[in-house]
């Protein structure tokens, strides 16, 4: 099972999502940032580095606040930490994906996401997706 390390992103009321380049694995699909948890590192590690790597931006708070398994039909098995994320440097600059948007979790709900983001998404609630 691949652990992998998500960081919600919030600003004035929007989450940021990001949409998977086309022809890469579960393309054009929308997901939250970050990525796979690497050899000798942890959740918090591993977001820093993704979010540093795929946006040009540095985080100097994480939160954890939920793990979620997702199977695919295609037998990719993901084990993945979702981590609010505050005190972020810098504006999102898009380096690997098709595109990112700032989206309200209404919006959210009608992207068409990786479908083991779905889980999480609805367990969104006025009051977190307020923070």
């Amino acid at each position: 099972m691949t652990k992998v390390a998500v960081g919600i992103l919030q600003k004035d009321g929007k989450l940021l999502v990001c949409q998977r380049k086309r022809g890469s694995r579960y393309g054009l699909k929308w997901e939250f940032p970050g990525g796979k948890v690497e050899s000798g590192e942890n959740t918090f590690e591993c977001l820093r580095r993704e979010l540093h790597e795929e946006l040009s931006l540095k985080i100097e708070q994480i939160e954890k606040v939920e793990t979620h398994r997702a199977f695919y039909e295609d037998g990719g098995m993901f084990e993945v930490d979702y981590c609010f994320v505050s005190n972020v440097q810098g504006e999102p600059m898009n380096n690997v994906f098709e595109q990112i948007r700032w989206v309200t979790v209404e919006e959210l709900r009608s992207l068409d996401v990786l479908e083991g983001n779905r889980p999480f998404i609805e367990s969104l609630t006025g009051s977190r997706s307020s923070r």
